[in-house]
């Protein structure tokens, strides 16, 4: 009876407790630990899954941090890959090119930016998730290690108490039927009073062991409800708490490292902006005008356009002025624009397109305007030397006084050496630069406006310019009396750069007038060639028709056959003759993808 009265104190005791527990929980903030008490193998699913979601986070940062990796690479290599060369460092000076190098620059800063984002993403973002991910499983696992072990105890304790009830149930049910027997056995007048004091005493026994089994029953009761309401108030609530705070730690990082990514990419907005607006800079830079002038500055020659070709009345012309002239159309026919020496003098040509190079010291085979332009840079660059070269030597000298006046801190012979040599290449600077103010003076004197060589050529064919003969004789044909000058200027002009012949001469191919020892242009030129027929070195037909615009080129009409007498030179002209003269052109050049040549063996 003492048991049954405690086992109800007890349970009545842990009723109280569950109900101070639920006055909490409601006081207290909604937590996994009360509202969740029996879902722990959903909380467990639920904890994995998030952090199965904070590692696939983490995965698609890498994915990104390797495409912003790539897409840098890619930047610096395309910026790479169009930086001018330096053969085109010539066109820095022009706007729109530079405008290009300040656009390359500015994507060069973009790549630059991409691999910041990159990195940070990197060191910040993907490590903090990583170390993040690996901080709560470990938790996890501790926290539901605890829950295991708790439940485990809960469950063995239920056991005894099972076991306690069972044993209290089967001493119960025996000492029942002991009492009954005793009862039987006390009415049945025919046993002794030793059988009946024996089923006495069996059912006293029966009465202590059921009284034993229903204590025992009772304590284990009253431990296993105090085991379960600690366990259901206080243990698994913890560890339902820590399980909470752990996925509230996962949701919360998850946010910062989401907020986190985007200001990585935010700090380097600005900069990226600055290069957008670089960018648009560069192309406000462009102007088109001042392109323009600068072509101007760059390929003005200085000649001017050639004159209206005068008349010629051949009826009032005598036969040896129709003969000199005849003789002047048929050496201005044959003095092309890219004049040939014999194969025995001179094998390399001048380029048609290369008229503004120069190997005379000074410059005097370049049009007027680009001989002044290299001379004055020639004297800048002679005056900056000789600048330069006068502050070495007087800083030499002022060594050398130093040294002079205290022996102690060097030898004045040491500096002696230098300072003659550095007298001497100064002396050689300001030679050099008088020599060329000289060529500029001489240059500046030449009228700007003077005859280009087609004009030459033009008044070569009309007789207004002397006509050399086979003999080297020179007669002179005047119009208007006026003093001309003779062939060999007028020859000398015609084999300017501009027309691509600078110092070499064409041969006459059929006149037969030539000599081996013979000058063929006068006695200004710079080269005494042989004046020979050149020999055919394949034949070629035209591709497509061809209109000769430039001075020296031949036209021709589709499916033309010619004869190759000078193959291209690298300049994608070709050198050719024609098969018959009808037309007046003996030979000429025509640009090399318009013809389909056949070399001889």
């Amino acid at each position: 009876m003492l048991a049954l009265l405690a086992s109800g104190s007890s349970r009545s005791s842990s009723n109280n407790k569950l109900a101070e527990s639920e006055n909490s929980a409601q006081n207290s903030n909604m937590s996994w630990g009360i509202e969740l008490w029996d879902q722990n193998e959903n909380l467990a699913i639920h904890t994995n899954r998030g952090i199965d979601a904070l590692d696939k986070f983490a995965n698609f940062l890498r994915d990104r941090v390797a495409i912003e990796t790539e897409y840098a690479g890619k930047l610096r290599r395309l910026v790479k890959n169009y930086q001018p060369k330096k053969k085109e460092e010539e066109d820095n000076e022009f706007t729109s090119v530079q405008a290009f190098r300040n656009l390359l620059k500015e994507v060069g800063d973009l790549a630059g930016q991409r691999e910041v984002v990159s990195e940070s993403l990197q060191l910040q973002i993907i490590a903090g998730v990583t170390l993040l991910s690996k901080t709560l499983r470990e938790d996890r696992k501790k926290c539901l290690s605890d829950g295991a072990t708790l439940q485990q105890n809960l469950t063995t304790q239920l056991s005894s108490l099972d076991r306690a009830k069972r044993n209290y149930e089967k001493a119960y049910r025996d000492s029942e039927k002991a009492v009954d027997s005793y009862k039987r056995a006390d009415m049945d007048l025919n046993l002794s009073r030793a059988e009946v004091e024996r089923y006495k005493n069996v059912m006293t026994a029966k009465i202590q062991q059921s009284d034993d089994a229903k204590n025992e029953y009772a304590n284990q009761l009253q431990k296993t409800n105090n085991l379960q309401q600690q366990h259901f108030s206080i243990l698994l609530p913890a560890v339902l708490s820590r399980l909470q705070e752990l996925d509230e730690k996962r949701t919360r990082g998850f946010r910062e490292f989401i907020v986190g990514a985007a200001d990585v990419e935010s700090s380097v907005a600005p900069i990226i902006a600055r290069c957008m607006e670089g960018i648009v800079k560069a192309g406000e830079s462009i102007n088109e005008k001042e392109d323009t002038f600068k072509v101007i500055e760059r390929y003005q020659s200085g000649f001017t356009p050639p004159r209206d070709i005068p008349f010629e009345d051949l009826s009032k012309c005598d036969p040896d002025s129709v003969q000199d002239s005849h003789y002047s159309n048929s050496t201005s026919n044959h003095l092309t624009i890219r004049g040939t020496m014999s194969a025995n003098k001179l094998k390399k040509r001048v380029g048609i397109f290369n008229i503004f190079g120069s190997n005379k010291e000074d410059f005097s085979d370049l049009p007027p305007n680009q001989r002044r332009k290299k001379l004055q840079a020639k004297i800048a660059e002679l005056t900056q030397n000789i600048a330069q070269e006068t502050k070495a030597r007087d800083g030499l000298m002022k060594m050398k006084i130093v040294y002079e006046a205290n022996s102690s801190l060097g030898n004045p012979m040491t500096v002696e050496g230098q300072l003659n040599e550095s007298e001497h290449k100064l002396e050689k600077l300001k030679v050099d630069l008088k020599k060329y103010q000289g060529f500029l003076e001489k240059a500046s004197q030449v009228p700007t406006a003077t005859s280009s060589p087609q004009a030459t050529r033009n008044q070569l064919q009309n007789g207004h310019r002397t006509s050399r003969h086979s003999n080297g004789s020179a007669d002179d044909h005047h119009d208007d009396g006026d003093d001309q000058p003779d062939d060999a200027g007028s020859l000398s002009s015609s084999a300017s750069p501009e027309s691509g012949l600078g110092t070499s001469h064409t041969s006459l191919p059929g006149s037969g007038q030539g000599s081996a020892n013979e000058n063929a242009i006068g006695e200004d030129t710079y080269y005494e060639t042989e004046v020979e027929t050149l020999n055919p070195v394949g034949k070629c037909r035209a591709l497509y028709p061809f209109e000769a615009s430039s001075e020296g080129s031949i036209p021709m009409s589709e499916g033309e056959e010619l004869q190759v007498i000078e193959i291209d030179q690298g300049d994608g002209w070709t050198r050719v003759r024609r098969e018959n003269n009808s037309n007046g052109w003996d030979e000429g050049f025509v640009p090399t993808s318009y013809i389909e040549c056949t070399l001889y063996a």
